[in-house]
């Protein structure tokens, strides 16, 4: 591999890795389509890679929200086994299901998620974004809702992240900047689960994912820094903007529109 290429790949992961770590979602959900429609790299190789670069990217970014209270590590890890619980059950449902009207379902969902999340701005704000400053609201609600970003996690091949962060807003009733960081912790923990079977398989390619794992920490510690000191209406705004963006493409590719084609 050429040093060309590998400078791009560094730049690519960069680049997605401060969006994802900002936003406290898997990066992976821009890097595959960037890798395979720009890079023309294959598409299990990309994912693996970006498997690193979700496991970089919460690696990096733990320890500046750990250390400003914004990560509710209790609450992660219970909620954690609702969303594996849910990605188990997607492995078993992966192929019974057409891959159209699963994308059908998940633009629907985004789009929910970003009219509950900007109706989310009209209740009045917490006394403080840390870790003393709320309560943990409707837990049952919230542990249903992370079982199913587990399950469109796994059936779509993405990360649960931008599912996460809207469920843990809506529901639980979470300060929007403990709702990225809390997702940023989780996200690591079942990207490495998932890792060590692409691993075994030979999809992990050390040429592909070392440049992108060193563009995920650094892009990933930027992210985390930004979303320090912005503020939390301009990080839901920006963020429902995502949710738009992405439900737009999920419906477009639900009824087999591509706006970019890959290079043969």
């Amino acid at each position: 591999m050429h040093g060309g290429l590998e400078l791009w790949l560094f730049a690519v992961a960069l680049g997605t890795s401060m969006l994802g770590g900002l936003l406290g979602m898997a990066s992976g959900i821009f890097i595959v389509p960037v890798l395979t429609m720009f890079g023309r790299i294959d598409l299990h190789t990309a994912i693996g890679a970006s498997l690193i670069s979700v496991i970089a990217c919460s690696c990096a970014g733990a320890a500046p929200f750990l250390k400003g209270g914004l990560t509710n590590v209790r609450l992660a890890i219970l909620l954690e086994t609702a969303t594996t619980c849910g990605a188990l059950c997607g492995v078993f449902l992966a192929g019974l299901i057409p891959t159209r009207y699963l994308l059908f379902i998940f633009a629907l969902i985004l789009l929910l998620s970003a009219q509950q999340m900007m109706a989310r701005r009209k209740v009045p704000s917490y006394a403080s974004d840390r870790d003393s400053g709320y309560s943990v609201e409707r837990l049952p609600l919230g542990m249903t809702l992370m079982y199913g970003a587990g399950l469109m996690s796994a059936l779509l091949g993405i990360g649960s992240g931008v599912l996460k962060i809207p469920a843990m807003d809506t529901a639980l009733r979470l300060p929007i900047k403990v709702s990225s960081a809390t997702s940023n912790f989780m996200i690591g923990v079942t990207a490495a689960a998932s890792a060590g079977a692409y691993f075994a398989r030979g999809d992990i390619l050390t040429s592909v994912a070392a440049p992108i794992a060193l563009g995920s920490v650094l892009g990933a510690v930027l992210g985390a820094r930004i979303l320090m000191k912005l503020s939390g209406d301009k990080l839901r705004t920006m963020f429902v903007c995502i949710l738009l963006i992405l439900s737009a493409q999920m419906m477009l590719a639900a009824f087999g529109i591509n706006l970019i084609e890959r290079a043969p």
